[in-house]
């Protein structure tokens, strides 16, 4: 006889002389399902929690850009002018040389000196001001 032809033998338990009571698997479900129960609440919060902390980032993300696009068009519109003031003071300048105008000259090289030292962020005022008005969602920019 082969080992797949060959009856198996043994002895078969009757309920009553079961290994696991009736009792001890009931508790063993109920342990279970408290488990996955506890388990899926458990997800379901941190999933509430991730969905916050996305939620925060994409507003945080869409508040820079906004504030990095104010920010450059505001140094794109200072340094235009600052550009057409610096042309302006060197053609005063070039004038003033040519035609020496000493008093003409110095005020134009003053203009220059003046304008290479300010910033065009003492312009911004208080910087935490400005962050204040980042942080107000009801803030109009005007630009």
């Amino acid at each position: 006889m082969t080992l797949a032809k060959k009856p198996v033998e043994g002895k078969a338990l009757s309920p009553a002389e079961s290994t696991l009571p009736a009792i001890d698997a009931l508790g063993a479900l109920n342990s279970v399902i408290d488990g996955a129960l506890g388990y899926l609440r458990l997800r379901e919060e941190q999933q509430t929690k991730r969905a916050t902390i996305d939620a925060y980032a994409t507003v945080e993300v869409a508040r820079i850009h906004e504030a990095s696009s104010f920010l450059k068009q505001y140094f794109e519109q200072v340094f235009a002018e600052r550009s057409t003031t610096i042309e302006g003071l060197f053609r005063h300048l070039d004038v003033a040389m040519t035609s020496g105008d000493g008093t003409a000259t110095e005020a134009a090289l003053q203009g220059i000196v003046d304008l290479a030292k300010s910033s065009p962020l003492v312009d911004l005022g208080d910087l935490s001001q400005i962050r204040k008005a980042w942080d107000d969602p009801d803030h109009v920019w005007e630009l």
